[in-house]
C-alpha cells in the first residue's frame, strides 16, 4: 500500500519537475514530434501504478492520432505555393467592408501597441493565451485519455478532422497574415508581436520556439485560424463534461484567443470567424457520424 502511495504521488511529480527542466532548458515544444514525447511520459506518470496494462491500450489509441498530426505538421510547411500564390488582399478587403478602416489589428496596434521597449501586461497576456495553442489540445487528449478513456476517441477524431479540413484550405487558399501584410504596405501599422515579447521572457532558451518551429511553419496558413479553431473546439467538447464552474473559463477562452490572435498581429477577424464555423462543423460532423455508429 505504501509503495502503491509512492508510485502513484511520487511518478507525476518526478514528471512535473522533468517538465520544468526541459521547459527552462529547451523552450516550449514547438511541434508534435517533439511535444509528443513528453506527454507520453505523463500519461505514463500518471498511471504508473498499471501503466503495465495500460501500455496497449495507449499505443492503439495513440499511433493513429500521432501519426496524423505528425504527417499535418511535416506537410502544412510545404502547402503553401503547391496550387496558388498567397493572397493577401481578398481577406483584408472583407476586413475593411465589415469594420471599415483601419482595420481591427491596425487600430488596436495603434492604441494599444507602444513598442518591444515598453511592453504592457496585455502584451504579455496576448502572448500567453496565443501559446496555450501549442499544448492545450494534446494536453487535453492526453487528460481524457488518462482519466476520461471514453472520451478520448471521439476528440482525438475532431483534432484530426479539423487539422485536415485546414491543411486542404491552406493548400487551396494560402493567405498571408496581417503582420506579413503590413510588410508588404498593404495594410498599414501590424508588427508581429509574440516573437517580441516572447524573447522578453527570461527563461534559458525560451525562445528556441520561434527558432525550432519555422521548420513547421506556414506563414501564409491563415485562412482558416487553426488556433482559433482548436480553441472553440476545445470549449465545445469540454462543456458537458467540465464542472459549472469551469464553463466561463471555457466560453472566455475562443473570445481571448481571437484577442490575442488579432492583436498580435497573426490573424484577421474573419480568419478567426472562418476557423470557429471550421470547428463547428467538424464538431458537428464527427457528432452526426459517430452518433450513428456507436
Amino acid at each position: 500500500m505504501q509503495r502503491d502511495k509512492l508510485v502513484r504521488f511520487g511518478m507525476p511529480a518526478i514528471w512535473g519537475a522533468f517538465t520544468i527542466a526541459l521547459f527552462a532548458a529547451s523552450g516550449v515544444p514547438s511541434s508534435h514530434g517533439a511535444l509528443f514525447p513528453w506527454i507520453v511520459l505523463g500519461m505514463a506518470a500518471f498511471t504508473a501504478s498499471d501503466f503495465r496494462h495500460r501500455l496497449p491500450r495507449l499505443v492503439r489509441d495513440w499511433a493513429p492520432f500521432v501519426l496524423v498530426l505528425l504527417t499535418y505538421d511535416v506537410l502544412r510547411g510545404f502547402a503553401d505555393g503547391l496550387m496558388f500564390h498567397a493572397h493577401e488582399l481578398p481577406q483584408l478587403r472583407v476586413e475593411a467592408w465589415i469594420f471599415g478602416k483601419p482595420v481591427p489589428t491596425v487600430w488596436l496596434h495603434e492604441h494599444l501597441w507602444h513598442g518591444a521597449h515598453d511592453l504592457r501586461w496585455w502584451d504579455y497576456a496576448s502572448t500567453a493565451v496565443y501559446m496555450t495553442h501549442f499544448l492545450g489540445t494534446t494536453v487535453v487528449a492526453a487528460a481524457l485519455w488518462t482519466w476520461r478513456h471514453d472520451r478520448f476517441a471521439r476528440f482525438a477524431t475532431m483534432v484530426c478532422g479539423l487539422a485536415a479540413a485546414g491543411y486542404a484550405t491552406y493548400v487551396l487558399y494560402p493567405a498571408a497574415p496581417p503582420w506579413m501584410a503590413a510588410q508588404q504596405g498593404n495594410l498599414g501599422p501590424a508588427n508581429r508581436i509574440v516573437p517580441v515579447v516572447w524573447a522578453q521572457i527570461p527563461l534559458a532558451h525560451v525562445n528556441t520556439f520561434f527558432d525550432r518551429g519555422l521548420h513547421y511553419a506556414n506563414n501564409v496558413a491563415a485562412m482558416p485560424s487553426l488556433h482559433a479553431g482548436y480553441a472553440l473546439l476545445l470549449s465545445l467538447y469540454l462543456w458537458r463534461i467540465a464542472p459549472r464552474w469551469a464553463r466561463p473559463a471555457l466560453a472566455l477562452y475562443p473570445v481571448a484567443m481571437a484577442w490575442a490572435l488579432v492583436y498580435t498581429g497573426e490573424h484577421y477577424v474573419v480568419d478567426c470567424v472562418a476557423g470557429w464555423v471550421y470547428a463547428v462543423v467538424v464538431f458537428l460532423g464527427v457528432n452526426l457520424v459517430l452518433d450513428r455508429v456507436e
